[in-house]
């Protein structure tokens, strides 16, 4: 089953968010695909990630309870009849009386649930039902006395946000002799609102009005057999989504306010067709080669399927019994974000479909080799080079929006074109060895390159490539763990990226009076788009968890530091306006169109966050 959203606070039209849904009790294992992805899953370009779930306990109820420095957690997990089991589990954050009292400017809240049950009809039959949701709020904290110039300036621009979003489907599945069939069906929504009234003053007019949500409901059907030495995979798929916004949006473009005040109410199928064989040659080499086609009726540039063919191959040949070479090739296709699709003009006219944007394409090449010199460890290197071709291009600022911030609020709507390029490419070491001086150690070291196309004065690619913000560099991450008896566990993670890149601010414009009234924070300056870089970050998390165990329940108690030495990270220059003594931005005295302008000091992050935690089981 797809799940779109698994993160709390998502910024709507991209991915991630500071805080995971997905409950790690119901995890029984994840992989990371980050190329020749299955041909049963779509809509990715660079990554997929796969988890598997665990089945809930067939013996007796089990319960779990726990509180830590965020939030109030409830996991249920047992049999619910002879033939079917479930596993479920709640949590409820305390965040926004945390961040009240530590006088932060924003208070966050998030509930969030998840389920499962699985039920075996007899030996050839079962079904599962799968559902996970959240609840976001995110307020303003009006109520500081006496805020600093950071404070008010995130309060003079942060809207206030709620949203919530659920996943729920059914997986149907029948056993044969020689394979089984599946059906899933599954219905995801997200819902959004934000709003922010001038100076955060209800009885001023709304320079922020936004409501939006998109559902889709989606059913596929899978073949898994086996035909000799070949293992077959093969289905097809279809989906009906739908998309509404409501925008109002005060907006500046050129110094010149063209505010976005449209309606959209747009729905859309989508259909495709997949394959995919697998077969090991005299236990040395193992190839699979995959296809998948998909389409749309958004409009006549992606109904066609055949457009959006997608081959993969992967192979795996055991040069030794230690050693294994792999390489895998591929074309991918993702849809562009809902936000994008539906971006309309004052007439409710679909600006986007006009300018006939379409589906992202996204080719890759990787090889590398693994050792495994003892059952204990094992050590990979992997190379990799991805280029990326139809990506959405911002009209307004001619850059590719795959690089453009994507803090709280949305993303993507706005007019775009499908001419934007982008490459990626790299080497990636991995090490693992359960027992390196008594620890379960894993350490990794990504170096990367993440580039995107400068665009000339007609929206086209130019053979200049500039940093993406993606562009780190040097990624590299050491965790390890370690039971010492007694129910004593140890574990750390030391954290190293490079430093990010980032646009300056348009200065001269962002501090225009009716400028700076709407927007409240400087205008990026995307003439030197990334031509600025941060410093780089690192971080060393440590916790220490100790286990009591009794005759029908176990307590757990940890205390968990997270960045143990006090590193201060590294974040662009913020400025604001000069302010009177009643925090009234101050007019330039030699230009009424303009305020004063001001660095804001101290804006450097990073601080000791150690936490608490009760976890009790039974």
């Amino acid at each position: 089953m797809e799940i779109p959203n698994l993160n709390h606070f998502a910024t709507q039209g991209a991915s991630g968010g500071p805080v995971g849904i997905i409950n790690v009790d119901f995890v029984r294992e994840v992989n990371l695909y980050s190329g020749a992805f299955p041909a049963s899953s779509g809509n990715a370009l660079s990554s997929v990630l796969d988890f598997r779930q665990i089945d809930g306990n067939q013996e007796r109820l089990k319960v779990k309870t726990a509180v830590g420095a965020s939030d109030l957690a409830l996991t249920l997990d047992g049999p619910l009849g002879p033939k079917s089991t479930m596993i479920f589990s709640a949590r409820r954050s305390y965040l926004q009386f945390l961040f009240d009292a530590l006088g932060l400017p924003f208070l966050p809240n998030y509930n969030d649930f998840q389920f499962k049950t699985k039920t075996r009809i007899n030996k050839k039959n079962e079904i599962t039902f799968v559902g996970l949701g959240a609840i976001d709020e995110f307020e303003l904290n009006t109520g500081l006395k006496n805020p600093d110039e950071y404070q008010r300036y995130i309060l003079g621009y942060l809207p206030v946000n709620t949203q919530w979003n659920y996943t729920l489907g059914t997986v149907y599945k029948h056993y044969g002799e020689n394979g089984y069939h599946t059906v899933v069906l599954s219905r995801n929504m997200l819902n959004n609102n934000q709003y922010k009234f001038i100076n955060n003053d209800k009885s001023q007019p709304k320079i922020l009005d936004y409501t939006s949500w998109e559902s889709e409901n989606k059913l596929r059907y899978e073949r898994n057999i086996t035909i000799k030495d070949y293992n077959l995979n093969f289905g097809a798929g279809t989906e009906y989504a739908r998309y509404y916004n409501s925008t109002f949006r005060a907006r500046f473009v050129d110094s010149t306010n063209l505010p976005d005040d449209y309606i959209t109410k747009m729905h859309l199928f989508k259909w495709n067709l997949f394959g995919q064989v697998n077969r090991t040659f005299k236990n040395r080499l193992t190839a699979s080669v995959g296809f998948r086609a998909d389409a749309n009726s958004y409009s006549s540039k992606m109904e066609n399927p055949l457009k959006q063919i997608s081959p993969r191959l992967s192979l795996s040949y055991q040069l030794k019994p230690s050693v294994f070479l792999n390489m895998n090739v591929g074309r991918y296709y993702q849809l562009p974000l809902y936000t994008a699709l539906g971006y309309a003009n004052n007439l409710g006219e679909l600006v986007n479909k006009s300018n006939g944007i379409t589906y992202i394409r996204s080719d890759h090449v990787m090889a590398g080799a693994e050792w495994h010199p003892n059952e204990a460890s094992k050590f990979t290197a992997e190379g990799f080079f991805k280029l990326y071709n139809n990506y959405p291009v911002s009209i307004n600022d001619s850059v590719s929006i795959s690089s453009k911030s994507a803090d709280y609020g949305t993303f993507g709507d706005e007019a775009l074109v499908s001419n934007g390029k982008g490459r990626a490419y790299g080497i990636e070491l991995l090490y693992r060895n359960k027992k390196l001086a008594g620890f379960n150690t894993l350490i990794s070291y990504t170096f990367v390159r993440s580039e995107t196309s400068k665009m000339d004065k007609n929206l086209q690619p130019t053979n200049q490539w500039i940093p993406t913000s993606w562009d780190n560099r040097h990624l590299l991450t050491v965790t390890a763990t370690r039971s010492f008896g007694k129910g004593w566990n140890l574990g750390f993670k030391w954290r190293f990226v490079g430093g990010s890149p980032y646009t300056p601010y348009d200065l001269t414009t962002s501090f225009l009076i009716d400028v700076w009234n709407v927007q409240k924070q400087p205008l990026l300056d995307f003439s030197q788009f990334n031509i600025n870089r941060l410093s780089a970050f690192h971080q060393l998390d440590v916790r220490l968890d100790k286990s009591f165990f009794f005759n029908s329940w176990m307590l757990n108690i940890y205390v968990d530091i997270q960045n143990l030495y006090n590193f201060k990270g590294d974040r662009p220059p913020l400025y604001t306006t000069v302010s009177d003594n009643n925090g009234n931005p101050v007019v330039d005295p030699n230009d009424n169109s303009r305020y004063l302008s001001k660095k804001i000091n101290g804006t450097g992050g990073g601080t000791v966050h150690p936490t608490v935690g009760i976890i009790l089981e039974f």
